[in-house]
């Protein structure tokens, strides 16, 4: 497929700089698919689409202030790091910029030594393996010295970090937000729970492979970075009584669509304990194994989240509904609107990578 298929105009005005006040105060855009309607509501209308059995699927992962800003030692030069994913022994895969400046063996520092990092390997797309040292925590440093590693298309100060932070962030080590989780609130959940709902949590770390741009111009050339993953058995269990009763189990986000999709893939559309690494790649055509709805923010053209979205709701009709919300001037991306997709379109019939 080729990648202009996924393409399409968006204002610049309607890129969200900051978060509304309110988690909740955001629209939601309301989509089936297979009657090709949509409705526009507000967030705090979700409740009204979940049933009591339905199990409702959230992402845990918490943000580290993943984005250093640093000197080269020996010419001072500024370097700027992101961290992607920890590795053994206080390494880490990160992007770094200026990358060509950065040579194995290259020592940079943060903080005025406080700390400080050498280049132990070069990898492709500015990647580089850094050994960092410290004294103390390494947590601790980072909180410190680190920035929350807000996109690029945001350009506002971000004055309180917890708003980059679900509410019910817990496990450490993404470096960007489950950002369709942004728009519940405590209350909001409890009062999802006391309809009937169980809400479940899975964790995936966010790293490069779901914001890296697709080069590619046949999408099926495009490969994916692996990101970490886990489901308890209490997740497991629950998710596999909501599909034996009947019941749906509505994914809070693209990461935890590829984290179900994974594991049902992986055990013929069932659940279980597990942990690992994914790159599965989910583009028009799969068919769902592990998500029967999803909600879901406004996602960047040409890039693999709107081809995920594509896959479960149709290419055609959710490039309909983003030319509806750009009609109706709906706030995209991070600290955007928000959209339910309320079932997978029937009848797909291509393929995804894993």
């Amino acid at each position: 497929m080729d990648l202009s298929l996924f393409d399409f105009d968006l204002p610049e005005e309607l890129i969200a700089q900051t978060p509304l006040p309110d988690r909740t105060a955001s629209r939601l855009m309301v989509l089936n698919p297979n009657k090709e309607t949509i409705e526009h509501r507000h967030f705090t209308d979700v409740i009204d689409y979940l049933n009591p059995g339905d199990a409702l699927v959230l992402n845990d992962t918490r943000v580290i202030p993943a984005r250093l800003f640093g000197t080269k030692t020996g010419t001072g030069a500024k370097i700027e790091v992101l961290l992607l994913k920890q590795l053994e022994n206080d390494q880490w895969e990160c992007l770094a910029k200026p990358a060509k400046r950065i040579k194995e063996g290259t020592t940079i520092d943060f903080g005025e030594g406080k700390l400080s990092a050498v280049c132990v390997q070069s990898l492709d797309e500015g990647r580089k393996i850094l050994k960092f040292h410290y004294e103390g925590i390494f947590n601790e440093r980072l909180d410190e010295l680190g920035e929350m590693p807000l996109p690029p298309y945001i350009h506002e100060q971000l004055d309180d970090r917890e708003r980059y932070q679900t509410v019910y962030a817990k496990h450490e080590g993404s470096a960007a937000a489950p950002t369709a989780g942004l728009h519940f609130t405590e209350e909001l959940l409890d009062k999802i729970a006391q309809k009937g709902v169980r809400i479940v949590f899975i964790t995936l770390h966010v790293g490069l492979g779901t914001f890296r741009p697709v080069k590619e111009e046949k999408i099926e050339n495009h490969a994916m970075h692996a990101e970490f993953y886990r489901m308890s058995k209490e997740t497991a269990d629950i998710l596999n009584e909501t599909r034996a009763s009947g019941k749906r189990i509505v994914a809070v986000g693209t990461t935890c669509i590829r984290t179900l999709e994974t594991i049902a893939t992986e055990n013929n559309g069932r659940f279980k304990e597990a942990s690992g690494w994914t790159d599965i790649f989910i583009y028009s055509g799969y068919s769902f194994k592990g998500v029967d709805a999803c909600i879901t923010n406004f996602h960047l053209p040409k890039s693999t989240l709107i081809m995920l979205v594509s896959a479960f709701a149709g290419r055609e009709f959710i490039l309909k509904a983003y030319q509806e919300a750009v009609k109706e001037r709906y706030r995209f991306f991070s600290f955007g609107d928000a959209m339910l997709i309320l079932e997978g379109k029937k009848a797909n019939d291509s393929t995804s990578h894993l």
